[in-house]
């Protein structure tokens, strides 16, 4: 009788080692930007509370309303999520820890994040996002230093240029006045709102504006502009953001649609997007949210961060043909029958050395030992044979074009060839 095959949860993808070189790549340029900027890493749990995102992201949301992993644990009764993003928990952390007491704090993250939404390209249910948020920080500067920084990132992924739409919200009076007109405008036009657009009329009718239905594009086209319910301070602050930009030559353009329905956020909103993925062509958003500390306990400090889909950033950091250097290791070494402790001896040696190594595993034949070193991606191959052994040497062969020597074979001490092999892997 066949034994079912158990396969991965829907939406819920392994990364496998071809995809690794990618990741590593990512990983290790957004961490580095990071510290680049002065910002410092922290983890919150998985699971949280489910209160924190009803009350952080709103309940009216289709986050909080159909995309939560929520369950009450059978333990002890509380209700608890697989958190859907980060900044919740972020800020939570702070309010929980009293990070900001000694001045403002500068942050970043990594990891997965859990929303069961419909499976696509770049958009999965169980995903991983990088994400900064500086808190305490009030003027125009800390976010214009984040786009900046965003703009940095995408040079050095090789993903450049990517669009950047920015827009202001305004203070929460701005947009309770703009609310209003808002809701006046749709109520005139409900024949032409489908479903979304009438179920958000009334509890969240801002996010009307960012409908993709191309039945409502002509309306929403021709709503009235949330900048024309702007005061004046809100209005200065997107002059002096767009200001910074434009002095530091970051292109962009202002899109009056770009929103946020929730009532925490205020003033900067922000999307990087591209061409080149279809549809879902935002790979990163953020902006300012400087009432959200307060509304879940802590004491009112202002606040802005953004969040990328790392999955989203790979495809098109695929489509834009990045491909990171591979290689399973720096030094392969082959070795003669009977000389395996003598090859463990000098693998080793080039451990110490923090030089990545493996020995050969498998046929004897040197040479097909030395087709698995070619295909590794090792740079070096390293040989024990009859002859280097019994004179208490090895051999080393450089395996790439671009190394000095490459073809040859040097006979060397291993003091030699560790020494040698430091100063180019």
């Amino acid at each position: 009788m066949a034994i079912e095959k158990i396969q991965a949860i829907r939406g819920m993808s392994d990364m496998l080692p071809e995809d690794a070189p990618l990741w590593h790549f990512f990983e290790k340029e957004a961490s580095s930007l990071a510290k680049l900027y002065g910002y410092q890493h922290i983890r919150t749990p998985i699971v949280e509370q489910t209160r924190l995102f009803k009350r952080g992201i709103g309940e009216v949301t289709d986050i909080v309303e159909k995309e939560m992993y929520s369950f009450v644990d059978s333990l002890n009764g509380d209700e608890l999520s697989l958190r859907p993003e980060n900044t919740a928990s972020v800020v939570r952390a702070c309010i929980e820890h009293n990070l900001l007491y000694e001045g403002p704090k500068r942050l970043w993250y990594m990891g997965p994040m859990f929303r069961h939404e419909r499976p696509q390209r770049g958009r999965y249910r169980q995903f991983h996002q990088f994400g900064m948020e500086a808190m305490g920080f009030k003027g125009p500067d800390t976010d214009a230093e984040q786009l900046l920084m965003l703009n940095r990132l995408w040079k050095r992924l090789g993903i450049a240029p990517v669009r950047l739409e920015l827009n202001c919200l305004g203070q929460l009076e701005d947009r309770k006045a703009y609310r209003e007109v808002l809701i006046q405008y749709f109520e005139a036009h409900k024949d032409i709102l489908d479903e979304d657009a009438s179920r958000r009329l009334y509890s969240n009718p801002l996010r009307i504006l960012d409908t993709k239905n191309p039945d409502m594009q002509d309306l929403v086209n021709n709503a009235p502009k949330l900048y024309d319910s702007l005061g004046e301070e809100s209005k200065q602050f997107l002059a002096d953001l767009e200001a910074i930009l434009k002095a530091e030559g970051i292109d962009y353009v202002v899109n009056p649609r770009l929103v946020r329905g929730l009532d925490y956020y205020n003033l900067t909103v922000f999307e990087w997007v591209t061409d080149k993925l279809g549809a879902q062509g935002t790979i990163c958003g953020g902006g300012r949210y400087d009432p959200l500390i307060g509304m879940l306990g802590g004491r009112d400090a202002p606040a802005c961060g953004f969040a990328m889909g790392i999955e989203r950033v790979l495809e098109l950091m695929k489509e834009c043909g990045v491909k990171p250097e591979s290689r399973e290791c720096d030094v392969y070494v082959v070795w003669d029958k009977a000389l395996y402790l003598n090859a463990l001896s000098a693998a080793e040696r080039l451990r110490d050395a923090d030089i990545a190594t493996i020995i050969h595993s498998g046929s004897m034949k040197f040479g097909n030992q030395m087709k698995r070193a070619d295909a590794s991606g090792a740079l070096y191959a390293l040989v024990i044979g009859a002859d280097e052994a019994a004179a208490g040497k090895v051999g080393l062969k450089a395996l790439r074009e671009n190394l000095e020597g490459y073809g040859e074979q040097k006979t060397l001490t291993i003091d030699e060839a560790v020494s040698l092999l430091g100063q180019h892997v």
